[in-house]
């Protein structure tokens, strides 16, 4: 077992598509008339460059659901040969814009072939209502990310890798789980988002409050089903106060201003669905996973690390554990001298050869 404490680093149209693709995607930029939010340490969560090329690519999952995603080919790639390639979740509730593109931009920039896609009911990708909780089918979707990738005739089959950031490290873990065809992976800023859901933070929910929210939901159900309006729950707040809490006001500053604020996400899920996540176990034999290798990227102070932490002790071998000294949750997410590229590019270019 390997546990590091990692220094801040920083790393400076497709004839063979299966799937329906887009002359070029659109790149996303920062939303006018914002505050600017907390760029400091390098935060680029709408990061080009001129050394990739992207496409918006469409394919569908095992329940014939359309799941949207951006395509990230390193320029000047040899097509005749068979490049290793990684498919990027983003955070639970936002969409592939939101450091997803980020993630696999910066990949591909160092050989990769990358796909960043929105999750089953949310951004581009399809599902009604939105915003809907489906633990299992947003697994599928990274299963289906590697059905697409595999028919690339660019892709090397048996060298396809995955990234899932925040709760999509607990959805890339659930697919690994049952498809052994993602031959690594790696988390950053990991939520376990059935325990998060259960428990709270640092076991801070109790069963009786547990019991009441479930209650909620399930009554919310009735209102919905006689057509009334939907609720949505948690997620980043809208505004501040005098009251919001530390983590409150580290998701805003990404959230909802222009360091990393989309227009296709508001972030919450709807209530009715969201105790989908009381019954989501992805640590639940992660073990079985070995001997694949897994790596987990954590901030020293993120709020969240407790999952990371717990993920790598139930994990099998080979596994590791890196801590990024002084970063919090969502700094994982954009801040490009403190997320460590390098060691990314380092695991995946030994795990995938």
């Amino acid at each position: 077992m390997k546990l590091h404490l990692l220094g801040a680093t920083l790393l400076g149209s497709f004839s063979t598509l299966v799937a329906c693709a887009s002359p070029s995607a659109v790149v996303a930029r920062p939303t006018p008339g914002l505050a600017s939010g907390d760029t400091s340490n390098g935060a680029d969560n709408f990061y080009t460059s001129d050394q990739v090329t992207v496409e918006k690519v469409t394919f569908k999952n095992q329940y014939k659901m359309e799941v949207i995603g951006n395509l990230f080919v390193p320029k000047g790639l040899n097509r005749d040969s068979k490049t290793p390639a990684i498919v990027v979740g983003h955070p639970m509730g936002a969409v592939k814009e939101q450091s997803a593109n980020l993630y696999a931009t910066k990949m591909a920039e160092q050989g990769f072939v990358t796909l960043s896609l929105d999750l089953s009911f949310w951004g581009e990708s399809a599902g009604q209502p939105r915003n809907v909780v489906a633990p299992d089918i947003y697994a599928e979707d990274f299963s289906a990310a590697v059905d697409f990738l595999r028919a690339q005739s660019f892709v090397d089959k048996d060298r396809v890798g995955a990234i899932g950031i925040c709760g999509s490290g607990s959805f890339v873990i659930s697919a690994a789980k049952i498809d052994p065809r993602i031959k690594a992976l790696a988390t950053v800023s990991m939520y376990d988002m059935g325990a998060a859901n259960r428990n709270g933070l640092r076991h801070s929910v109790t069963l009786e409050q547990r019991k009441k929210f479930i209650e909620a939901a399930a009554l919310q159900r009735d209102v919905e089903f006689a057509g009334g309006e939907t609720k949505y729950t948690s997620g980043t707040p809208e505004t501040l106060n005098d009251q919001s809490t530390a983590t409150d006001r580290e998701f805003y500053d990404f959230y909802r201003t222009a360091r990393g604020h989309h227009p296709n996400t508001t972030t919450h899920p709807t209530l009715s669905s969201n105790t989908r996540f009381m019954n989501f176990y992805p640590f639940t034999d992660i073990e079985t996973i070995s001997p694949r290798p897994l790596l987990f990227i954590a901030g020293e102070n993120a709020h969240s690390r407790e999952f990371s932490d717990e993920a790598y002790r139930l994990a099998g071998e080979p596994k590791e554990l890196v801590i990024v000294p002084g970063a919090g949750h969502v700094d994982l997410y954009d801040r490009v001298d403190l997320i460590p590229f390098e060691k990314l590019t380092t695991f995946f270019r030994t795990n995938l050869k």
